[in-house]
């Protein structure tokens, strides 16, 4: 029997990372929210590597914390160590990645959640779904009660339809042993929403004190720490280090003497897996000419014994994981405190929602995080933040939020998610943007932050320093063009340490700076006249300098795209009108309904003439 248990604007279904942040963008907008756990304890839970960022993921945290989400003040506040991946690169690929305290984080999520006026929390299971005259208008839970409400972010996770896998055993259940979310999918089927299964993989815990580190090598974090948020003033210091361990050829062969035993191998498996993330058993069969693979032995937290074997996904029978983890050297008398195992779940592929992420079959229903068909906590909490603002700026009348591919990486993961769809769980990678020069993690509060505050999700405090940062820089930028290092014995001796010339007759400081063997804090020493910066602002000095002509080449790319995304394309054009296109080409737009012909332009099976021929119609038609 069910019942009218109470009424919100919008109800979030999930508690992970996207309902967690699609919660707090809501309702910071000034909509009230109930968000929905089959768990309270699972609130923000890491069911797997206890880390955020990584390689582009530590740039979508960067960009989500400019707009004013939580991820980043989270992962600073509870860090245990930190990284930045990709030094010997350029600073486009730069990525912060850090080892955080996994049950601290939990907390800090949870509590954020539970101090936030106008924002409720109910551990419950939500079952279905109402839609009435094609828009949402209530969820019900399990126990029959019946919530109203006037939009849904559905951010379900791995919960949709679990099941684990174990060697030759299966069953229902969803991450870290709690339980699956059975029902619901029956009524998203019963909306339109077609499904499909993906599957993921969580590597074991040991224990602490079971692990010999005399036989591995430690990975120090860095000496000086970047933060992810802007708004972290406070000096971060390392506080655990990490260790690496090493596969062998024995453990090679156990794995493949028992790939028999293994669902992925046997057909138990059918959901796709994370191409990215493979398994140690997929690593050992496509990789077969390696003879090891690193396994990154990291701390769960402060208060617990436990350490994460990443590297070491595995579905393969706790007998034959004890057998391979015991043959690596450092591991012989390991206690396994928690098994590996994979996880099959229910998903979408995005291409039914639109770049708001709500979906085109049901208005108000949007969706985020993994149940879109992504991996990984970072972009989740970068779709649930974006869900959380479209569905809040429906409700207020506000117009939609669609963060620009040309603009952010969060741009480049929604565009590809909503236009190209995924065929397995979409990581993001730098190589993903056609723009990654200027969408460096360095410099996003200064792409972002100013959309952060037209959002409304900006303090005036955090604006104003935003500001004082930005005129130090360009300030700087400015005076170093003509600024004259004159030459002096302590220079030259430095320019020849770094090996590069030394000059005979005074220097411009940029001209200086532009060699690719010197940097900023190095040669400002020799300028009387430099001004005190801090290590962000010097770092955006630096890299504006040196790489001024490249910036300036793909801002001309960036206009060009921006030139077809502000061709707009009426929702309601018949494709199949449209003569001289071809007919996959006419299906494709009629699936996905692009808002713009740059978004029709990136559709897998729409050509260049296929583009040509929309063009010509849309200004024949005046559409």
């Amino acid at each position: 029997m069910q019942y009218t248990a109470g009424e919100s604007d919008v109800i979030i279904i999930g508690g992970g990372h996207a309902g967690a942040e699609a919660a707090l963008a809501c309702v910071r907008l000034g909509v009230n929210v109930t968000l929905f756990s089959m768990s309270l304890d699972a609130i923000a839970n890491m069911a797997c590597n206890p880390s955020i960022g990584g390689t582009a993921k530590g740039h979508l945290v960067r960009e989500l914390d400019a707009l004013g989400g939580q991820m980043g003040k989270a992962a600073d506040a509870v860090m245990l160590q930190s990284r930045m991946l990709n030094r010997g690169k350029g600073p486009a690929v730069h990525s912060l990645r850090a080892q955080v305290d996994r049950g601290a984080y939990r907390d800090y999520i949870k509590n954020a959640l539970e101090s936030q006026p106008g924002l409720s929390i109910c551990q419950a299971e939500i079952v279905e779904i109402q839609i009435n005259g094609g828009k949402v208008s209530a969820v019900c839970t399990s126990l029959g009660a019946v919530y109203k409400c006037r939009a849904v972010i559905i951010c379900t996770g791995t919960f949709l339809g679990g099941r684990i896998f174990v060697g030759d055993r299966s069953y229902e259940s969803g991450p870290d042993g709690l339980h699956a979310s059975v029902e619901l999918f029956r009524s998203l089927t019963n909306i339109g929403i077609k499904l499909r299964r993906f599957k993921t993989g969580t590597p074991a815990r040991a224990h602490r004190d079971s692990i010999d580190f005399s036989k591995l090598e430690i990975q120090p974090g860095d000496e000086h720490i970047t933060p992810f948020s802007f708004e972290t003033s406070e000096k971060l210091q390392n506080i655990l280090p990490c260790h690496i361990a090493y596969t062998n050829e024995n453990t090679h062969n156990i794995i493949r003497e028992n790939l028999h035993r293994s669902p992925m191998y046997t057909g138990g498996i059918t959901g796709i897996g994370a191409r990215y993330c493979p398994s140690i058993e997929d690593k050992v069969v496509r990789f077969a000419d390696k003879s090891r693979h690193q396994v990154f032995v990291e701390p769960m937290g402060l208060n617990t014994r436990e350490m994460y074997l990443q590297g070491l996904s595995s579905s393969l029978p706790e007998d034959v994981q004890l057998k391979l983890y015991r043959s690596i050297e450092g591991f012989g008398d390991i206690q396994i405190m928690r098994g590996a195992y994979a996880i099959e779940y229910e998903c979408i592929n995005p291409t039914q929602l639109y770049p708001t992420l709500e979906f085109k079959c049901a208005g108000g229903l949007f969706g985020a995080g993994q149940f879109n068909g992504t991996s990984g906590y970072e972009e989740a909490a970068v779709q649930g933040f974006v869900a959380g603002v479209n569905a809040a700026h429906q409700i207020l009348g506000k117009p939609a939020f669609v963060p620009e591919r040309a603009g952010s990486y969060i741009g480049t993961l929604i565009d590809d998610l909503t236009t190209k769809g995924c065929m397995d769980p979409y990581r993001m990678m730098t190589s993903r943007s056609e723009f990654r020069l200027i969408l460096r993690q360095d410099n996003a509060d200064e792409r972002l932050t100013p959309i952060g505050r037209k959002l409304g999700l900006i303090s005036d405090e955090r604006l104003e320093m935003f500001h004082m940062k930005q005129k130090a820089i360009e300030r700087e930028c400015s005076r170093i063009i003509t600024a004259v290092l004159p030459p002096s014995e302590g220079l030259n001796n430095y320019l020849e340490s770094r090996g590069t010339n030394p000059v005979a007759s005074g220097a411009k400081f940029a001209d200086l700076l532009r060699r690719p063997q010197l940097d900023y804090a190095g040669i400002s020493i020799f300028d009387n006249n430099a001004p005190t910066l801090n290590p962000d602002e010097s770092e955006q000095v630096e890299i504006k300098t040196k790489y001024e002509g490249y910036i300036k080449k793909q801002l001309a790319q960036v206009e060009e795209v921006r030139r077809l995304e502000t061709r707009e394309i009426l929702p309601d054009i018949d494709y199949s009108a449209i003569k001289g296109m071809r007919l996959e080409a006419r299906e494709k737009l009629a699936a996905i309904r692009p808002r713009s012909v740059g978004q029709a332009s990136r559709i897998s099976g729409v050509s260049p003439a296929d583009v040509a021929v929309l063009l010509v119609y849309l200004r024949a038609n005046n559409k």
